[in-house]
């Protein structure tokens, strides 16, 4: 018998080593084409976005003897109602609060320009020109220019295109097991619909969660402004909504405008005050709510979360931050599924043989 020319450590981390390159090579090839075919592939995955988050209210509605096309036609109206009502109260409290934010952003870089010298003085211009660059860009879009034109398309074709997948994904969710079953091999079929169940269904529960909680931090941190009297109170619990369907980073950027604007409107006593509403609101969000809510989801490291948002945003920029969580608590469903299936039970132990 022949002596192996590599010692079995060596040969075990040569085929961990093998596989790792084989799954990331999978990776950057699927990525590769995701970005190729973003047309297509951005509006299926905010379809199934929108599918896990309106899936409950569909099959009450079926469970209700509603028919399956009436059913998902029902919720698309009730999405498109809900979605233009809260772009309007947005866009109408952005409005009629921007100028005070933009002006409370000025008086805040005014502020720190007397107090750090350059450094206040370059947040000043950040903040003066803020509304320049807006300007132009609405004005670009608007003056029918190629590129605004382009942009202004894009978007409603994703959107047009988003709804109309909702409806199928919602219509046929019945028949998915057996679509699954039929694309995989015979022998494999039951782990690929337990694999897609449970990613989605981990995707469900991070997006119903998400909206829950950022639902309950815009009204407290909105309460909390209107009562300390911070201007553009509405317009800022709005960002905050907004903003917290992207874990952390967005919850950050929201809160720190907010007590820039309280800094330099009200002074640093009620700014304080306001630090400590973000705070507490953030606090409760991440021991409170995020265990009581999503505790039966895929649970995140913060740091993982983090490692996600940032590779989004550098493949697909602000829809990628968007998407990079839900899919890595999908992608955590999965391997999760995978663990179950396939880790080995401990052996028993032996029973004493009788004397």
């Amino acid at each position: 018998m022949s002596t192996p020319v590599l010692p079995e450590p060596v040969r075990r981390l040569a085929a961990w080593c093998a596989v790792f390159l084989l799954v990331a090579g999978v990776v950057a090839v699927l990525v590769w084409l995701c970005v190729t075919f973003r047309t297509a592939v951005t509006p299926a995955l905010l379809a199934l976005l929108g599918t896990a988050l309106l899936g409950p209210m569909h099959r009450r509605l079926v469970g209700m003897r509603v028919n399956r096309s009436l059913a998902a036609a029902l919720t698309c109206l009730a999405v498109v109602a809900f979605v233009g009502g809260v772009s309007y109260a947005v866009t109408l409290a952005l409005i009629e609060t921007g100028d005070q934010i933009v002006s409370a952003l000025r008086r805040a870089g005014e502020d720190l320009a007397r107090h750090f010298g350059a450094a206040g003085t370059s947040l000043e211009d950040l903040a003066k020109n803020a509304r320049e660059l807006l300007t132009k860009f609405g004005g670009t879009a608007a003056s029918g220019v190629i590129a605004g034109i382009s942009v202004v398309g894009e978007f409603i074709g994703t959107s047009v295109l988003s709804l109309l997948l909702i409806f199928f994904f919602l219509r046929d969710s019945d028949r998915a097991a057996g679509a699954l079953r039929s694309l995989g091999p015979r022998a494999a079929g039951d782990i690929v619909e337990a694999m897609a169940r449970r990613a989605f269904k981990a995707v469900e529960g991070f997006m119903r969660g998400t909206t829950f909680i950022a639902l309950i931090d815009a009204v407290c941190i909105t309460i909390g402004l209107l009562v300390l009297r911070v201007p553009g109170a509405f317009g800022l619990g709005a960002l905050v909504f907004v903003g917290a369907y992207i874990p952390y980073l967005g919850a950050f950027v929201s809160g720190t405008i907010a007590v820039l604007v309280a800094f330099a409107d009200r002074g640093w006593v009620i700014g304080l005050w306001v630090l400590g509403v973000v705070i507490a609101v953030q606090l409760l969000e991440g021991h409170v709510l995020q265990p009581m809510i999503q505790s039966r989801t895929v649970q995140m490291h913060p740091a993982v979360v983090m490692l996600a948002i940032t590779a989004g945003a550098g493949v697909a920029g602000v829809l990628g931050m968007l998407l990079a969580v839900p899919l890595t608590a999908a992608a955590f469903g999965v391997a999760s599924e995978l663990r179950t299936r396939f880790e080995t039970p401990p052996a028993p132990n032996p029973e004493p043989t009788p004397a």
